[in-house]
């Protein structure tokens, strides 16, 4: 034991992982850490170098080039940085999202960064989000929850998240990224996207974020034992 309670949260892509992770971890005064962020961090710095995001040579090549660090803004929001700049904002483009999911499939990138994430959950009360938390960042962590929504609710949901961000964006395309993603990480070698066998499963598809995120509060009360901060 670290001292420290972990909470690991696994799902597929659009299923609310982040928000709700966030949302919770301010009102417990956990760090969050959105692991997709890092990932979606060495995508963007593939497709800038015009490198093959399934050539694990070409990838691992590029790795020891990168600075990757994390930051957390006034409002706890997680920023991430790529040699020295903020690249926040561009590592959400739809076109970023299909550079993380090619190159988070990659073995060596999984190894790569699986030590920063393991680092903060032995420093830090973490909610720690992705696809292999539960099941291979943090196997013992005290909590795993799941969660999932239909693809449709997903691609509804992040058109929203675009729209409000300024993107343009096509719902049927959105919707083709979600599922494709659904099946690169679903059938990949390494650390595929699956529940742990310990793990709670949450189907988001019927509620909102609200009801959503009242579930998970309760669910970490009731495992945990710990209280709102405020």
């Amino acid at each position: 034991m670290n001292g420290h309670f972990s909470i690991a949260i696994d799902g597929p892509s659009g299923a609310g992982k982040s928000s709700l992770a966030r949302s919770c971890a301010a009102k417990f005064g956990f760090l969050y850490v959105d692991t997709g962020a890092i990932y979606r961090t060495v995508g963007l710095a593939a497709f800038r170098r015009g490198v093959d995001r399934r050539d694990e040579a070409a990838v691992s090549a590029l790795l020891p080039e990168l600075d990757i660090q994390m930051a957390y803004n006034a409002q706890g929001e997680q920023c991430m940085f790529l040699n020295g700049e903020d690249v926040s904002k561009e590592i959400r483009l739809p076109e970023i999202s299909i550079c993380a999911s090619d190159v988070s499939a990659l073995p060596a990138v999984r190894a790569y960064l699986l030590e920063m994430q393991r680092k903060m959950a032995r420093e830090h009360n973490v909610i720690m989000d992705g696809r292999d938390i539960g099941t291979v960042v943090l196997p013992d962590a005290e909590l795993k929850i799941f969660l999932t929504a239909s693809a449709e609710a997903r691609a509804e949901r992040r058109m929203k998240e675009l729209v409000a961000k300024g993107v343009e964006a096509d719902f049927e395309e959105v919707l083709r990224d979600i599922r494709y993603r659904d099946e690169q990480d679903s059938n990949r070698e390494t650390a595929p996207l699956k529940p742990a066998e310990d793990s709670v499963l949450v189907d988001t598809t019927e509620i909102d974020f609200a009801a959503s995120e009242a579930l998970l509060c309760r669910i970490i009360k009731e495992k945990l034992g710990v209280e709102e901060i405020g």
